[in-house]
């Protein structure tokens, strides 16, 4: 296996709409595959990033990190000398604002460290196919793997220090200039307060995508398992196979609650907390014992399966008013047709404020369509929910 190399910018960077230059998003990729870190090293610099080096293993990876100060990092788990578990503290202490990436084949060993990594600091995941021709000829792979890098990017060049520019020399007199244009405000964010029916939610609700799994974790911990025995919980978080199984086992331990991918014909339960199968549908029907759940492989909606949307209509159809729900941070829209109809059935939603957002996409959607009741840092979400579900909020 080779070592790492430094590679420099592949291409100028295009000048931003103000006309200055925009900083270029800087890539470290670790991987102990050649194949890998050659393939993911030209889809990189093809997609205008700059490419900072390839590193063979975590040792390498390190010691590349310090000279070239990247903005991402694409971190294999499986590497010789040290793996991506052992590399990311290493990282994260020498670079805290770093935004890392692990990469991972479909197994339920790699879903768990996966998992376990995000709770150390790691931004996201990525699930690779399992054989080199799979890396070669998957375009969703490299797809997810370019829209991470530019979200994840943007954000880490956005909080780099300005350079330091040299005092100017004092103006000149001049006859007063034309006031300089003004830059339109951004649209105000109108929240949705409802009325206050004194319905008591039957149900909780919770879409989220990146950046979801600690934030799921971080809602659950502040509603607490009293109040989470009252109702049964929902969630759906974008996740390959294998991955959710993993995800609702480390629920399950956090909380102190049954958790579990939902099966088909589930009937709910107050206390239980079920998960969207990765690769499926989760969508609830009307029984004679009570709603069950019902799982399906149809289409994808908003470029993903499992659905926000899916899940949150069907709720809305059968719970009506009688729901507590949230979107949290995560790439896309998927949710806003959800809440929509949660909304019209006169159900709450709650969204996550950009700032705690790993990706304020989806929360964001929610806001900016008007449909939130509120919208909450990440801290403060759980409390809201407990308010809710034990009547306190009625």
């Amino acid at each position: 296996m080779s070592s790492g190399s430094a590679v420099p910018s592949p291409r100028p960077i295009a000048p931003s709409p103000g006309g200055a230059a925009a900083p270029p998003v800087k890539v470290l990729i670790a991987d102990d595959s050649a194949v890998v870190r050659g393939l993911v090293a030209r889809w990189i610099t093809e997609a205008g990033f700059q490419l900072v080096g390839t590193a063979s293993n975590g040792k390498i990876a390190v010691e590349m990190l310090i000279r070239h100060d990247p903005d991402v990092v694409l971190l294999d788990i499986d590497m010789p000398e040290l793996d991506g578990t052992e590399a990311l503290p290493k990282m994260l202490a020498a670079s805290p604002a770093l935004q890392v990436v692990m990469m991972s084949t479909l197994t339920t060993r790699n879903a768990d460290i996966s998992l376990k990594c995000l709770a150390l600091g790691a931004v996201d995941y990525i699930a690779k196919p399992e054989s080199n021709r799979g890396v070669t000829t998957s375009d969703a792979f490299r797809t997810d793997l370019i829209e991470r890098v530019r979200v994840f990017g943007a954000a880490r060049v956005r909080r780099r220090p300005a350079p330091l520019s040299p005092a100017p020399s004092p103006a000149p007199a001049a006859s007063p200039a034309a006031p300089a244009a003004q830059k339109p405000a951004a649209p105000a964010i109108r929240l949705r307060p409802r009325a206050r029916s004194g319905i008591v939610p039957r149900v909780l609700l919770i879409g989220s995508s990146t950046g979801g799994p600690k934030a799921v974790n971080e809602t659950l911990a502040g509603i607490g398992a009293a109040a989470l025995r009252r109702v049964p919980t929902l969630i759906v978080q974008h996740m390959p196979p294998v991955f959710t199984a993993v995800f609702a086992e480390h629920i399950s331990a956090k909380v102190g609650l049954p958790a579990a991918e939902g099966k088909m014909d589930e009937r709910l339960e107050p206390g239980r907390i079920y998960v969207a199968p990765g690769g499926r549908h989760m969508g609830l029907a009307q029984a004679a014992g009570g709603p069950v759940i019902k799982l399906n492989d149809g289409p994808q909606v908003n470029f993903c399966r499992p659905a926000v949307d899916v899940l949150f209509k069907d709720a809305a159809a059968i719970f009506g008013a009688a729901t507590a729900s949230v979107i949290l941070t995560g790439m896309g829209s998927d949710g806003t047709n959800g809440a929509r109809a949660l909304v019209e059935a006169g159900g709450p939603v709650l969204a996550q404020d950009e700032a705690s957002s790993t990706v304020w996409g989806m929360p964001g959607s929610v806001a900016r369509a008007g449909l939130a009741e509120a919208i909450l840092p990440l801290s403060e979400i759980g409390p809201a929910l407990r308010a809710l579900i034990t009547g306190q909020a009625a």
